[in-house]
């Protein structure tokens, strides 16, 4: 089994975030790794990954940093694979995260999801290779019909509180 998939992440601290997206790739049976390299502490290794990435058969890569994060920009300017990123709450609510990872230069794309958003980072890995693979893409939309049938039975649910005003 070949990785299609690389979850990097800037420390193993960001482990409780990024194994969302891990999940998320398990459940769809796609293949996946993960490491943690630093922009700022392990370069040279950030460098050899990226650059690298394509020829080793991944075909999307989720970075995810938490306050300069420099990670998922760095990788982005480095390969021409799609870089999903997930800011990381370190600091400052993770908004520091967020833009530094949302406000890349033009030429230098990188998706960004919501803050600790690593779950629709694998989301959003899944819908691209499903885009050129006939049996994910059925299972992305079982999944997405699962999102509404949870709703759905919310829903119910919520019809069976009582209250002395609550019209429905």
């Amino acid at each position: 089994m070949k990785a299609k998939v690389s979850i990097i992440m800037g420390s193993t601290s960001d482990l409780p975030v990024m194994e969302k997206a891990a999940q998320i790739l398990n459940d769809f049976k796609i293949p996946f790794e993960i490491n943690a390299l630093s922009a700022h502490r392990t370069p040279e290794e950030v460098e050899v990954f990226a650059k690298g990435a394509m020829d080793n058969g991944i075909k999307v890569i989720i970075a995810g940093a938490g306050m300069a994060a420099h990670l998922p920009g760095v990788i982005a300017a480095m390969t021409p694979l799609p870089v999903i990123g997930v800011p990381i709450k370190a600091s400052l609510d993770g908004m520091d995260a967020l833009l530094a990872i949302a406000q890349m230069p033009p030429g230098i794309p990188v998706a960004t999801v919501a803050i600790n958003g690593a779950m629709n980072a694998g989301i959003l890995a899944a819908q691209i290779l499903a885009i050129g693979d006939a049996e994910l893409q059925k299972n992305v939309i079982a999944f997405k019909e699962s999102l509404k049938e949870k709703i759905v039975k919310a829903n119910e649910e919520l019809s069976s509180i009582q209250y002395d005003f609550k019209t429905n």
